[in-house]
């Protein structure tokens, strides 16, 4: 498991005193970095070979400014050219929202998924967990 802890802006805040749902996926793709370094360890733009085909998110309890927030990551599933992670959010050791996201090996060049490379998919593997995420 990925583990990645984030103060909350007051910025991040609504009308409604929470954390905006709109800043959820940022944070979600902050915690996905580790599981993009696998693939690219420099995060260098013109290698980047991962684009997101899907994301859902279920809120579940409301986050609020003034408290760390972490952000769990784990590979649930490698295929053949795409990635499973799911992720949790959590404030004072509550859960407070979950996702799932579909990632995708893609060529730049033909602009279409192709597998993964083998010694990537290793690497992978060897973070895939059990999780109810």
């Amino acid at each position: 498991m990925f583990s990645l802890v984030i103060n909350p802006r007051f910025c991040d805040t609504d009308a409604m005193g929470h954390i905006n749902n709109t800043v959820y996926p940022v944070w979600f793709l902050e915690g996905r970095e580790s599981v993009l370094k696998i693939f690219n360890p420099n995060l260098a733009t013109e290698e980047v070979s991962l684009v997101l085909a899907k994301l859902e998110i279920e809120y579940i309890e409301e986050i609020f400014f003034g408290k760390t927030v972490e952000i769990r990551t784990v590979v649930l599933r490698v295929g053949t050219s795409s990635v499973l992670v799911g992720q949790e959010a959590w404030q004072n050791d509550e859960l407070c929202a979950t996702a799932t996201a579909t990632m995708v090996n893609f060529d730049k060049h033909t602009r279409k998924s192709v597998p993964i490379p083998g010694d990537v998919k290793e690497r992978l593997s060897c973070h895939v967990l059990e999780s109810d995420v």
